[in-house]
């Protein structure tokens, strides 16, 4: 994508993020609308341009899913006197952040838009809290119209097959892609669990230094990997602090307009970040069907459209389990990143917090922040994910223009699913292609859950018995089995 004017070149001129209370300090309840507008009015003073607060005209949303608005970019725009031309609320996935940014940018740059916010915030910890003590949070105050309580939405069953396997929380399904990973590359369980464990145990360095993590403090890989009353088995791949945090209030917002509008409004140089292009790609949502366990192809779709050089210098993955910026890594690695390379900002949805679908607006508004104070540190790239490894979108962000305008391209993939069928109560040899175990709060087995293949190239999927579960998932992985398939529920023979 070049050629664009150099007057209408996208920059981010504010931003800033929050948190009220933390894992150990109880937040005094916050509606999360209060939150954003908080973020709202700090990223504007930010930019140090005070004729920038009454310019904004486009204002998109992540979508909060502690409560319901139904018009988010409406509450704000009433509350500060703005007329806006444009406004969205995306659907849940934590791929927005960055996807709205993209899109913001694409907007700015063929004229379509002036100066923009892209929005988001969660009060999963005050709505937690609102309800162990028994107060309605209406009546508390939080605005009911429009909106009110969060509302249960079909589309986030999954699909017909995930729902007859039994196989749809993401504590389930991303150890499918950890031990599909961990098999490729021959690691044990345990030499898998030491690895994200020694990744987390630096993410957790990072988030200690964060002035709004949620759950600050270094923690070795020993304390993280091992599994303790305080650190329950949560999967076979993840003791519990492997696994996101959302019970947290935090939010954030970003100030995007075109760099004369910058210029003309007085934003000091130094404030200015360039957002250099982006690229997205979707993966199918039907998990079942996916035509790989090991890797994204989605995301390689999007490190490879980006059309970049080199590697970034900083990179804020999306972390709400390790496999993710594990496979995020592995592609940055493809084009010269080095091994040792840190893929976070933040410190991960552990550590920083996971506040759902908001979590990479933290990212892009740190990225921010790292490139203004060292403007030579350059270029950053924020990855946002949504689903279950379904949707991948990054952004590249600079200090100065790229001089090819420009980069990467404005539409979205879509990787193809395996060409397979799911068989229904089958009996007989299968190749399993993933597999995990998830456990209880008492810390034995729930279920494992399995994603298999018949020999003429149908999809098994189901989940065995708490009484069948096998402590160690990956043992199966690669392994030709018998399986009697009855509603979902797996009896698992050695073949």
């Amino acid at each position: 994508m070049t050629g664009t004017d150099p007057r209408r070149l996208p920059v981010i001129v504010g931003v800033a993020d929050l948190s009220r209370g933390s894992a150990t300090t109880p937040p005094t309840p916050a509606e999360p609308l209060d939150l954003v507008d908080d973020a709202v009015r700090r990223a504007l003073t930010d930019t140090g341009a005070a004729r920038l607060v009454n310019a904004v005209s486009r204002v998109d949303a992540v979508r909060t899913t502690s409560w319901r608005y139904d018009d988010l970019p409406g509450l704000l725009a009433r509350r500060h006197g703005w007329t806006l031309r444009t406004s969205s609320t995306t659907t849940v996935g934590g791929h927005w952040p960055v996807a709205l940014l993209n899109a913001v940018a694409d907007g700015i740059a063929d004229g379509s838009d002036d100066v923009a916010l892209v929005v988001g915030g969660e009060a999963q910890a005050s709505l937690r809290a609102l309800g162990k003590a028994g107060r309605d949070p209406v009546e508390a105050g939080w605005t009911a119209e429009p909106g009110g309580p969060p509302a249960f939405d079909p589309e986030d069953l999954g699909s017909a097959a995930m729902q007859r396997a039994g196989i749809l929380a993401p504590v389930q399904i991303y150890p499918l892609f950890e031990n599909a990973r961990a098999h490729a590359l021959g690691l044990t369980a345990d030499r898998a669990r030491a690895e994200s464990a020694d990744l987390y145990a630096r993410f957790s360095g990072v988030a200690a230094e964060h002035p709004v993590a949620w759950n600050p403090g270094v923690r070795t890989a020993d304390r993280i990997a091992s599994v303790t009353p305080d650190n329950r088995a949560v999967s076979d791949a993840y003791p519990l602090s492997m696994n996101a945090m959302p019970f947290v209030d935090q939010a954030a917002a970003v100030v995007v307009c075109s760099l004369q509008t910058a210029r003309d409004a007085g934003v000091p140089e130094d404030r200015v970040v360039h957002v250099w292009g982006g690229a997205g790609a979707s993966d199918t949502p039907d998990v079942v069907l996916r035509s790989s366990f090991q890797h994204s192809p989605a995301l390689a779709s999007v490190i490879d459209r980006l059309g970049v050089a080199g590697p970034p210098a900083l990179v804020d993955a999306y972390s709400c389990f390790p496999i993710v910026p594990k496979l995020l890594l592995a592609q940055l690695q493809s084009i010269g990143a080095a091994e040792d390379l840190l893929p976070t900002l933040l410190g991960g949805h552990s550590f920083f917090g996971g506040p759902l679908s908001s979590y990479s607006l933290h990212g892009i508004a740190e990225a921010v922040r790292r490139l203004r104070r060292d403007r030579t540190a350059g270029p950053a790239l924020v990855h946002a994910n949504g689903g279950y490894l379904t949707h991948q979108h990054v952004v590249l962000l600079g200090t100065e223009p790229h001089p090819e305008g420009r980069l990467g391209d404005g539409g979205v993939v879509t990787v193809a699913p395996a060409a397979a069928d799911v068989a229904t109560d089958h009996r007989g040899p299968v190749t399993v292609l993933t597999a995990a175990t998830t456990y209880g709060r008492a810390g034995t087995p729930d279920a494992t859950l399995v994603i298999a293949e018949t020999a003429d190239g149908r999809r098994v999927a189901g989940r065995t018995t708490a009484a069948e579960a096998w402590p160690d998932a990956l043992s199966l992985v690669g392994r030709t089995i018998d399986v009697a398939d009855e509603g979902g529920v797996l009896t698992v023979r050695p073949a």
